[in-house]
């Protein structure tokens, strides 16, 4: 979390926040994230460029070249020309022109770095925003990070950028969760799967929120953020250049992250990739998918699925991405879990009997912005026979969550850090050889093959882990004798009124007619 402000118990990141969404004025929230995320990464890319341009001054006499575009590209840091440098633009702030000169600084730093080419935001002088509310956003994100070591600058612009994805999500609501997956949701889907090294793929991966959760699970755990290549497609082109720009600001390689608008089942851009890794979160019971289209598609290993719902589709299209030792886990819609419509019974069957189902989660409700319905986490491994974790070929490990989290507002939950510790490490203490499980009545259940076959290969939690045992300090005798006593107390209070009663009556004098 960014450091907290000296004049305040808020965090540096919700002030700053707070006082971003009042220079909003009238514009729309999905128009203004495109302002002030396109500022923050500005803003980022200054620093990282001016921490390098010193260090080159400095070396100097010894051949470096602090205007020379490739000693920026050779360190992986994008070169900015000086007419799109914050400290210009600062300068700049006050003046009517400042909208203008913000579009032509994105303008030069896409004609210098090729890899941002399409990306940045050119909105900022367009008639409804209002210049002084312009720059006074400047002058707001000139203040981010102020006092703490250049070397932290990323760090905290990178907090505050993914803290605005967060807060824009929840102000436009259903519209945010199309971009955007609760950061708790992401945090157990990663810290479940344990992503150390190795291929990560996200073939519907939104505003980039997994791969940034990926890296920061390695370097968390002391591993090298260096071991982990992430491969992404998205097919909303907005997304597409927040995605870009939130993987930038983490330093993130995102050459594989790719858009086109056909999407991941029409034209898969990493149609040769066997990832180690797929973490998604994909749209929820798609019926526009054109399934139609893809009839006897080679991705359909275990059935054809519903031309009306993509469920199905997905779990097959992961799979065929992911290496002979691969792993997922993704959010699917709960309904898919038990439906048997246009054969979708068939496939999950097919998926259980190939052994490829390791867990299960139930999920609270209201966890996701765009949808009220109910959904669970599906986790499949192609090799649970051996390798690092136990031979668990013949069993299903059920996890129902639904009481978990707690509401940050009326209409979202959110899981504590506590809540996706107590799921990962039951789902780890399960797998790993050495792990400490045990079921747990309501909670989780490890349930055979056998027993998922007489439930007729239905997959809610709910059917297999069933009730938490209750305390049964029950002391009838003791109950009786309480409610004896506070029986007659009752009597003896219903006593002493009607006496009142009988007596006040008594002096009420009753007029002759």
């Amino acid at each position: 979390m960014a450091k907290k402000n000296n004049n305040s118990t808020e965090p540096l990141e919700t002030q700053l926040w707070k006082a971003a969404d009042k220079l909003r004025k009238n514009i729309d929230a999905a128009e203004y994230k495109h302002v002030v995320l396109g500022l923050i990464f500005l803003r980022y890319i200054t620093d990282a460029f001016e921490a390098l341009y010193s260090k080159l001054v400095a070396e100097k006499d010894m051949g470096a070249d602090p205007e020379d575009r490739d000693e920026y590209r050779a360190e992986n840091v994008f070169f900015v020309p000086p007419s799109a440098r914050w400290g210009h633009l600062k300068s700049r702030a006050k003046t009517p022109e400042i909208g203008k000169d913000v579009d032509d600084a994105m303008d030069a730093i896409e004609r210098n770095n090729a890899s941002l080419r399409g990306v940045l935001p050119k909105v900022y002088a367009r008639g409804n925003l209002d210049p002084t509310n312009l720059g006074g956003l400047i002058d707001l994100i000139s203040n981010i990070a102020m006092g703490d070591a250049k070397d932290r600058s990323a760090d905290v612009l990178g907090h505050v950028f993914e803290y605005f994805l967060g807060e824009f999500a929840l102000k436009e609501g259903k519209k945010g969760g199309q971009f955007y997956t609760p950061k708790s949701v992401v945090k157990l889907l990663v810290e479940m799967l344990e992503p150390y090294h190795g291929r990560v793929l996200d073939p519907c991966c939104g505003s980039g929120g997994m791969f940034v959760q990926s890296e920061k699970f390695v370097a968390e755990h002391q591993g090298r953020v260096n071991d982990i290549s992430i491969y992404g497609q998205e097919s909303n082109l907005t997304t597409w250049r927040l995605a870009k720009m939130n993987l930038a600001i983490r330093g993130i390689d995102s050459s594989q992250v790719r858009w086109n608008n056909e999407g991941s089942f029409l034209n898969d851009l990493h149609k040769d990739l066997k990832a180690d890794y797929v973490i998604a979160n994909p749209p929820f019971n798609d019926s526009d998918w054109s399934g139609d289209l893809l009839r006897g598609d080679g991705r359909w290993k275990f059935g054809e699925p519903p031309t009306r719902n993509a469920n199905y589709a997905w779990i097959q299209h992961f799979l065929y991405h992911l290496a002979p030792s691969g792993q997922a886990g993704f959010v699917l819609a709960k309904g898919a879990l038990t439906s048997k419509t246009s054969g979708e019974g068939d496939i999950r069957q097919a998926l259980i009997e190939a052994r490829l189902v390791d867990c299960i989660v139930n999920m609270p409700a209201k966890l996701f912005l765009n949808t009220q319905i109910p959904a669970s986490l599906w986790f499949l491994s192609r090799n649970r026979a051996n390798g690092k974790y136990r031979n668990r070929v013949d069993e299903i490990l059920f996890i129902d969550a639904r009481n978990l989290g707690h509401l940050i507002n009326r209409r979202t939950r959110e899981f504590s850090d506590e809540d996706i510790a107590q799921i990962a490490e039951t789902y780890h203490n399960w797998r790993n050889p050495d792990g400490d499980y045990a079921d747990v009545p309501g909670f989780c259940k490890s349930a055979s093959l056998d027993r998922v076959q007489e439930l007729d290969f239905v997959l809610t939690p709910g059917r297999y882990v069933g009730l938490p045992e209750e305390e049964d300090d029950f002391d009838f005798a003791e109950r009786f004798a309480e409610l004896q006593k506070e029986f007659a107390e009752q009597l003896k209070e219903e006593s002493k009124l009607n006496a009142l009663i009988q007596e006040n009556l008594a002096k009420v004098e009753i007029p002759d007619n």
